[in-house]
């Protein structure tokens, strides 16, 4: 590598911020999605005096670590520089597999085949079950009418793939296939993550010729005694790298395991439209990818009750003889709604029957409870205690209390089959938790009911201000009734009244600005939630639900409360925020 970049390196990583290391949400005033990576690289090549304050000035790299940040940006660029590529074209990942089955997935849908030259073996089931198409070889064939991926090899070729041991790996896209470049970071974007701050600052170091902090193999009993005792589940507990590997090795797990328990029946994954971004677009490129898949829409929304048009849709799924697989976020995503639980208990349980009269398969329920991993849904007292439910939560949220994005699965104990179908492809894919975000997990776990509880009683608060003094806002939030049932959430989501849309939207932004700028230690410009401390405010319909059909959109103020609040400082710039509005 040039002198110069390593020169750079050197003083970067020298002066770079503590948040580099730290969060695992950015700044969204700062951020240009549409140039996330770009200009943040643009601005640090125009540097010339990397002091700790020019590098923290820098735009926002990307809103979720898990999407990239500072530091796989960083990486990126300098093995770009040595590679005399474009930045990017390189992408890490902090799976070995993943950036691999990007290049299948995209040549799936361009009608290309794939060599694959690597010394270790490909899974089968990336055909199997994945539905992918590819050969591989020790030996590269330079003819080949195709895609040529080189994984761990001096060849230049199509795509080279560097794996960097216990740490992840780097896809770089070589000339004329820039075309994959899109399409390999939104598998980084939904089925997987960017290489991790902690394991990029030790690929750098590694460049610099220095030795990076090594991370102790971690003991995951205490951790998973932890969850089984919040959650009342038995099953083991699957540690993924974030929520959203999570829902894949639960998705791909299940598909697999339909395909060896119900062989030519076709599956079916019941999702509402308008769930979170993440969730909704993940699964329906899961079933774009797989010929005996299909997604249904579970209306939710606009005077649709989600029992009602689970009963409706199980029974059809039954009458045609399917497996159905139900995804679902309780409370929602950002209207903060419950639905009847006993109903849902009823419908998830009630024996149906294909047109041949024959016993249908029964469902399964997939529950993102994100934004309740205190609730109980499993055990003697759980509000779903005897149907097959798989239950997930990111953990970058309360969890770690936004220190780290890992997240874990766990079901039922008549769902316990399918765990180790889901460890299985965690396992596949290389999306299992590291070792240090296991240990933030392991820290931060045994206090996170008792956050999650002072939260609470802070929104509660915060809310019954509103109403207090704009009567006329429509807050979702729960009420007291289900917080006495231990739903208490500590987010909730604010329609501002207004003359029409367009004002609304203005008064949203007004509102919004008003906080982070009166109190800027604690309001931020951000989507997270659990953080342990302060309030973070945006706009879901530009942030969480980007790739929702904009129909279902929520153009809403969503607010997000910590256990570490001042709740009376909140309260004045509110109470400012109405009288200078209405």
């Amino acid at each position: 590598m040039d002198k110069t970049i390593k020169d750079k390196l050197a003083q970067i990583i020298e002066n770079m911020p503590s948040d580099w290391l730290r969060l695992t949400t950015h700044r969204l005033d700062i951020y240009n999605e549409s140039l996330a990576k770009v200009e943040f690289l643009q601005k640090l090549e125009e540097i010339t005096n990397f002091e700790n304050q020019e590098l923290e000035r820098l735009p926002t790299a990307y809103d979720y670590i898990r999407l990239g940040h500072p530091l796989s940006c960083i990486l990126e660029w300098a093995i770009a520089k040595a590679s005399n590529l474009n930045p990017e074209s390189v992408i890490s990942f902090s799976s070995q597999s993943m950036p691999i089955l990007a290049v299948l997935r995209a040549n799936k849908f361009l009608g290309k085949k794939t060599q694959i030259v690597s010394e270790k073996p490909i899974s089968e089931l990336f055909s199997s079950v994945y539905q992918y198409d590819f050969i591989q070889t020790q030996e590269l064939e330079k003819d080949f009418d195709g895609t040529t991926i080189v994984i761990n090899g001096s060849e230049k070729a199509d795509i080279n793939v560097t794996l960097f041991d216990n740490l992840g790996s780097v896809i770089s896209v070589n000339d004329n296939n820039i075309d994959y470049i899109k399409e390999i970071q939104h598998v980084r974007r939904r089925e997987s993550i960017a290489m991790t701050p902690q394991n990029c600052l030790t690929a750098i170091k590694g460049i610099l010729g220095e030795a990076g902090r090594g991370i102790t193999k971690t003991d995951t009993s205490d951790l998973t005694k932890t969850i089984q005792e919040i959650t009342s589940s038995n099953t083991q507990v699957a540690f993924s790298n974030c929520g959203l590997s999570a829902q894949y090795a639960i998705m791909m797990g299940q598909v697999h395991f339909a395909n060896n328990k119900h062989p030519g029946k076709d599956i079916k994954f019941i999702v509402p439209p308008n769930c979170y971004g993440g969730t909704n677009d993940q699964a329906r490129r899961v079933a774009a990818c797989i010929d005996n898949v299909e997604i249904i829409d579970l209306p939710v929304d606009s005077g649709k009750d989600m029992v009602t048009e689970l009963e409706r849709i199980l029974t059809d799924v039954a009458h045609a003889d399917a497996v159905p697989f139900i995804i679902g976020e309780i409370p929602t995503n950002p209207r903060v709604e419950i639905p009847d639980l006993i109903k849902l208990r009823e419908t998830l349980k009630k024996p149906r029957f294909t047109n041949d009269g024959a016993t249908a398969v029964g469902a399964v329920f997939n529950l993102d409870q994100t934004f309740c991993p205190n609730v109980k849904f499993f055990g003697d007292h759980g509000y779903l205690n005897d149907v097959k439910v798989i239950s997930y939560v990111s953990g970058s949220k309360f969890p770690s209390g936004g220190l780290c994005t890992a997240g874990y699965a766990v079901a039922s104990d008549s769902a316990a089959e399918y765990m180790s179908y889901v460890e299985n492809h965690l396992r596949l894919c290389d999306n299992e938790a590291t070792d240090l975000q296991l240990q933030i997990l392991t820290r931060e776990m045994p206090s996170m009911n008792e956050r999650i509880a002072k939260a609470y009683a802070n929104t509660r608060g915060f809310v019954d201000y509103i109403q207090e003094i704009l009567p006329k806002a429509k807050i979702n939030f729960v009420s007291h009734e289900l917080a006495d049932a231990t739903f208490t959430p500590s987010v909730f989501s604010l329609d501002l009244p207004a003359r029409n849309e367009e004002h609304k939207r203005e008064l949203n932004h007004k509102l919004i600005r008003m906080m982070i700028d009166a109190i800027p230690e604690e309001s931020k410009h951000c989507v997270s939630y659990g953080q342990l401390k302060g309030c973070y405010w945006t706009v879901p319909a530009t942030s969480t639900q980007g790739t929702t059909k904009e129909s279902d959109k929520d153009y809403i103020v969503r607010v997000s409360v910590a256990a570490d609040f001042n709740l009376a400082k909140h309260k004045e710039v509110f109470k400012r925020f109405v009288k200078e509005s209405y």
